[in-house]
């Protein structure tokens, strides 16, 4: 196959041509040699984002650093050589299988890892081993997603792509906060918008989030009630006359029962059920019933539930009834969270999954056992990822492999997992950060290349496969998690089988096997790319399976001649009951928590909490709230959240837009972060029973203001080349690590103060070492700076309230210490010397741009979104921080209009 422009897009822009670490969108990324190390560009020639970059691609340069790399194998925490390593994971498996048998051993994977990495584990534990126990965290975020597409259309594939939602009438955003989540996909949404302004679109979710900001329609609906609204709209449709009768006799089946099951979702019924009005209702079928083409997007809203299957299913079939699917600017379309869910996918990195979208029937598994030439191929499905660990708890498992992932933090019920890994007789651990909440409880860590050392292939929401490209040398002793995997499978006897010398290799057998015996029965199909070389593979450009010989340049859309991949080739309506989560709130717990994720951080932030910069939007965990619901709290005060399994310590966010009865917490902090801030330590493990996918969003909590007699903020300079442990974490009740440039800045409380701040402080960090300045507040606080040899060492400010400082001067003062003596007193005061004041929040991350700075702009004569920009440069780069301008100057211009009322 040739791939022509390949070399022009490898090399563009002096740079080298890779795909983003972070979500599914899946941007092309040029990562370009600067002074101070990389910089990050969007690649303008990647179809995903055409040079768009959020806020955290554009940081990637930021998180390469070596600080905290896991750089050598080691046993008990011990560092041990390569070929010890491997042996202790092999005959450890070994042992355990030939004592307990092939089911009692597990791999867990990641969307981070590479196809290549994914198809070799995957062909490792389902192919030779001879166990499905190969299960992935692609399955708390879209297995529900994967079921809804297979029952419908016979494969799990992705209508359309990107473009068509530039393309759309109409579109939907469900369940997702796509301006934080996603945000590239929501910056082509604002321009098409712009670009087209009869667009319109409609937000459905219980929160006004950021993504509210371009609505044209925003129903809050009661949380879990989403299944009952895409009905309600069928039955709408139906009466109005919109639906595609000729679309539904010649390419589906299954219409009269799901039509019936639909009527009875009448305007009134789904109104009281969704907790909106029928004036809301009908503003939304009218959209609906207006608009030629719409394309519905869902994420973690729809898939996180304990019926996430029976909500994708009721979109589809909304999509189904009006034949909006196939062509352009139509199709129910389910956003990834990671980079490489969907490669995940295509390997069979799910439990449920065999291999290349194939299942575990009897034709099927023969089939793969021929390609791999294995007669132990497994037969059955292995534990999915919730019922995996709680195999791991009851002794089931014994041996658990996991690679690139953090489920001590990302599973529900996490102390449970913590506990039931500390008794597992093996655990490995594959990372790239040697201290994380799982390699504590690891007995044996493996050194695995990060982003930007590895070299493979992964696949985006838009089915676009991509090249992530390094740049960067190998550290230490780390290793590509498919030469690791590999050396474990020649130590267990499989050695002709897995003698790779290049992941190119491995991406030829992945293709080769999508296409065996396919014959047009399976959507997934990469067979025209089963002969590249290794300079095609390294040269390949995007895209979109299929990428057969009959599409040997891919294909964009799916569904276009309405044919299906169920036997008969039609798609199927499935009829949905719309249902609550189990777990309601009760007196005990009266309020329902749904968690998810913040503009500037990803995942368990191992990468994006190394970015000084990504830390300054939001740099605690947190909990937002309704004023009402938690009586006598304000701002800056911290919360106990408790739930039936847990409990956490939060910063307190009143927000009256946040919806009564419920509250949002971050999904993103771990143990080496916060004290107390696992989310999903609160989390109770019900799952979807179709497709084990975990309810991460109805969570009953009990939230009470935490009485803190003292809260602080400790700045430490770092030794040069130590450790992320060599500064003290402070024995407090509450504490949360704000990543700053050498420093290690904490914010601190607790519910009993120190008698003697000095002695406190001196016990802890050794003060008569360094030259102190303090003054001793009384009930007002202490505030101290320690000074060795003309620099700042440490500086410690504490209250009765959160500290009013000058993080940014305090900051500053660590690298450019302040020259006179007035200078050191306002910075004991904590702020600037000059008298120029605080940053503020910051609002736009691209350029440090705090609150403080927009309003006084706003003051002196900025009153638009354009003009601040012009004068700041706030919202000119990834455009992230605009829903965020948008409120302040709304809220300004409210302040003025009630001042000029007065």
């Amino acid at each position: 196959m040739k791939n022509s422009a390949a070399t022009d897009s490898v090399t563009a822009l002096q740079g080298v041509a890779t795909t983003c670490a972070y979500c599914g969108v899946g941007c092309g990324v040029n990562m370009q040699r600067s002074d101070s190390g990389f910089s990050a560009t969007g690649d303008v020639l990647h179809p995903a984002n055409g040079g768009r970059l959020c806020v955290k691609g554009s940081a990637l340069g930021e998180t390469l650093s070596l600080k905290g790399r896991l750089l050598h194998p080691e046993i008990n925490r011990q560092p041990v050589s390569w070929p010890q390593a491997l042996d202790a994971v092999a005959s450890g498996l070994q042992k355990i299988i030939t004592e307990f048998g092939p089911q009692a051993v597990a791999f867990y994977g990641s969307g981070q890892l590479l196809t290549e990495d994914y198809y070799v584990a995957n062909k490792l534990m389902k192919g030779f081993i001879g166990a499905g126990n190969m299960d992935t965290n692609s399955r708390l975020c879209m297995a529900s997603a994967v079921v809804g597409y297979k029952r419908a259309f016979g494969a799990d594939a992705v209508p359309g792509n990107y473009q068509d939602i530039e393309l759309a009438d109409c579109v939907l955003l469900v369940g997702s906060n796509t301006a934080w989540a996603h945000p590239v996909v929501y910056q082509r949404l604002v321009q098409a918008k712009k670009n087209r302004p009869e667009m319109r679109v409609v937000v459905i979710d219980p929160r006004q989030t950021a993504t509210c900001d371009i609505a044209d329609l925003h129903l809050p609906l009661r949380p879990g009630s989403d299944a009952a609204l895409f009905n309600g709209a069928l039955n709408a449709m139906v009466t109005r006359g919109r639906i595609d009768a000729d679309f539904v006799r010649l390419h589906t089946e299954g219409s009269e029962e799901t039509l019936y099951a639909a009527a009875q979702w009448t305007l009134a019924n789904t109104a009281e059920f969704c907790a909106l009005s029928e004036a809301q209702l009908l503003a939304f079928y009218h959209l609906l019933a207006e608009s030629e083409n719409w394309v519905t997007l869902y994420s973690m809203g729809i898939n996180q539930s304990s019926s996430g299957v029976d909500k994708c299913n009721a979109i589809i079939n909304l999509h189904l009834a009006t034949g909006t699917i196939g062509r352009e600017g139509c199709g129910p379309f389910s956003l990834t969270g990671q980079p490489n869910a969907m490669g995940g996918r295509e390997v069979g990195g799910l439990a449920n999954q065999l291999a290349a979208h194939m299942g575990f029937d009897e034709k099927e598994v023969d089939l793969v056992g021929r390609f791999w030439r294995s007669d132990n191929v497994t037969k059955t499905p292995g534990f999915n990822a919730v019922e995996l660990f709680q195999a791991i708890e009851k002794g089931q498992v014994k041996a658990v492999w996991i690679m690139g992932t953090n489920p001590v933090v990302s599973l529900p019920d996490a102390d449970r997992v913590r506990a039931g890994l500390a008794r597992c007789p093996l655990v490995i651990v594959s990372d790239i950060m040697r201290d994380t909440d799982t390699t504590r409880v690891a007995n044996i860590c493996l050194p695995a290349l990060g982003w930007g050392e590895k070299n493979g292939t992964v696949t985006n929401s838009e089915r676009c496969v991509s090249r992530q490209r390094s740049f960067l040398p190998a550290p230490g002793e780390a290793k590509a998690d498919w030469w690791i995997l590999s050396q474990v499978a020649q130590r267990l006897g499989f050695g002709e089988a897995f003698s790779y010398q290049h992941p190119a290799e491995i991406f030829r057998e992945h293709a080769a096997l999508s296409g065996f015996e396919n014959h047009g029965q399976r959507a997934f199909d990469i067979s025209a790319l089963a002969q590249l070389s290794n300079e095609q593979w390294d040269n390949l450009l995007p895209l979109q399976w299929p990428i057969n010989a009959n599409s040997p340049h891919g294909t964009v859309r799916l569904f276009t001649q309405g044919e299906f991949y169920h036997p008969g080739g039609k798609a199927r309506f499935i009829p949905v009951t719309p249902r609550l989560a189990n777990n309601q709130p009760s007196a005990g717990y009266p309020l329902v928590m749904n968690t998810g994720r913040v503009r500037d951080q990803w995942h368990t932030m191992t990468r994006t909490g190394k970015s000084a910069r990504l830390m300054q939007h939001i740099s605690e965990p947190y909990c937002q709230f309704h004023p009402d619901d938690v009586a006598g709290t304000k701002a800056g005060d911290l919360l106990r959240v408790t739930s039936s399994h847990g409990w956490l310590l939060l910063r307190a966010v009143p927000d009256p837009l946040q919806p009564r009865g419920s509250v949002f917490v971050p999904m993103h902090w771990n143990g080496q972060f916060s004290q107390q801030a696992r989310v999903d330590a609160l989390i109770e493990a019900h799952i979807d029973p179709l497709s084990g996918q975990p309810e991460s969003k109805q969570m009953p909590v009990n939230v009470r203001r935490w009485h803190a007699t003292f809260q602080a903020e400790l700045f430490i300079r770092e030794p040069v080349a130590s450790g992320d442990s060599a500064v003290r974490v402070p024995e407090v009740a509450y504490w949360s690590r704000i990543t700053q440039p050498d420093i290690a800045h904490f914010v601190l409380a607790d519910s009993s103060t120190p008698i003697d701040w000095y002695r406190w402080l001196d016990g802890r960090y050794g003060l008569s070492a360094f030259n102190c300045q303090y003054a001793d507040l009384g009930e007002r606080g202490f505030h101290l700076l320690a000074w060795s040899d003309g620099e700042l060492a440490l500086a410690f400010y504490a209250d009765a309230v959160l500290p009013n400082l000058d993080r940014q001067a305090v900051v500053e003062a660590f690298s450019l210490p302040p020259s006179t003596a007035d200078a050191r007193l306002s910075l004991l005061a904590g702020v600037a010397a000059s008298g120029k004041a605080p940053t503020g929040a910051i609002i736009c991350s691209c350029f440090g741009v705090g609150e403080v700075q927009i309003t006084q702009a706003m003051a002196e004569g900025g009153c638009s979104v354009q003009q601040l920009g012009d004068r700041l440069k706030c919202g000119t780069n990834c455009g992230s921080c605009l829903p965020e301008l948008k409120k302040i100057l709304a809220a300004q211009t409210l302040t003025v209009l009630a001042g000029e009322s007065k």
